[in-house]
């Protein structure tokens, strides 16, 4: 075990493979396209090829082939065994020196307090997908919850096929606008206790160190305003990015969330976008 841990940390100590590994674990559950990753990190694909080679080599990701296109995600179980090896033999065990502060608590595993949470949505340009997020908790999450959406690089208009989904589904869209991230940054900002990635493209961007390490999860979905057609057709994909967000909202609403450790409720939380898909 030792000699794969140390080509793992060897393999992980290139800058760019670093990157493309910190991407893939920011986007699992999801399978990410090589050509995805090339666009996101800049780098041309006979370079990627060689970097993801030498990743699936040293037992970090695996890869299969959907169609003519290969697919990468990390592979969690070498990922687990080689953070336990770190921890038992470096840490000799002791999560108190070796884990973050805000993920160990020396009475055994850390749960949510019954307080109200913080919940951040968070895409490219806040102007659809996110705000959707944001407006179904709202709704359905009664005084549990606080609800918020920013972008990474949002748009200075929320887009009208979104506003006139909201509008039809009874939400009140009077204080609805497009917001960066940086709001949720800083002292003055809420604590986050959730953040979720809506849209692949802002998962992909190297996200900031929220404080208080909120669970975090990706689930990434079509953009809406990218369908093409007719009115009425893209009317129809708004209609269904909302669908798919208040399916998801409501399981997560419906979580036990102050009775689950931090790793469950990590669990919990990523399988929600992996079963909807595969109910879809």
């Amino acid at each position: 075990m030792e000699k794969e841990i140390t080509s793992r940390l060897a393999t992980l100590g290139h800058p760019q493979r670093l990157s493309i590994f910190r991407l893939l674990m920011r986007r699992y559950p999801d399978r990410v396209p090589a050509g995805e990753l090339a666009q996101a990190l800049g780098l041309k694909p006979s370079t990627l090829s060689a970097y993801l080679s030498a990743l699936t080599q040293a037992g970090l990701i695996t890869q299969d082939r959907a169609g003519t296109s290969l697919r990468y995600a990390p592979d969690m179980t070498e990922v687990r065994r080689t953070f336990d090896y770190l921890l038992m033999d470096c840490c000799r065990g002791r999560p108190d020196i070796c884990s973050p502060v805000s993920l160990f608590s020396p009475e055994g595993p850390e749960t949510m307090d019954h307080r109200k949470y913080n919940v951040l949505f968070i895409c490219t340009g806040n102007s659809a997908r996110s705000i959707f997020a944001e407006s179904i908790l709202r709704m359905v999450a009664g005084d549990r919850f606080n609800a918020y959406s920013a972008g990474t690089r949002p748009y200075s208009e929320l887009n009208p096929f979104a506003l006139e989904v909201l509008q039809a589904k009874g939400h009140d869209i009077g204080a609805l606008r497009s917001k960066n991230q940086t709001e949720f940054q800083g002292a003055d900002a809420p604590r986050l206790d959730f953040v979720f990635t809506v849209c692949d493209q802002a998962a992909n961007e190297e996200c900031p160190a929220w404080d208080g390490q909120p669970v975090s999860a990706h689930w990434g979905m079509p953009d809406p305003v990218q369908a093409e057609g007719s009115d009425a057709e893209k009317s129809l994909a708004f209609q269904a990015a909302y669908g798919t967000l208040l399916n998801r909202i409501t399981a997560f609403v419906s979580l036990p969330i102050d009775s689950l450790d931090r790793l469950s409720l990590q669990r919990a939380v990523d399988d929600i976008a992996r079963d909807d898909e595969g109910s879809a």
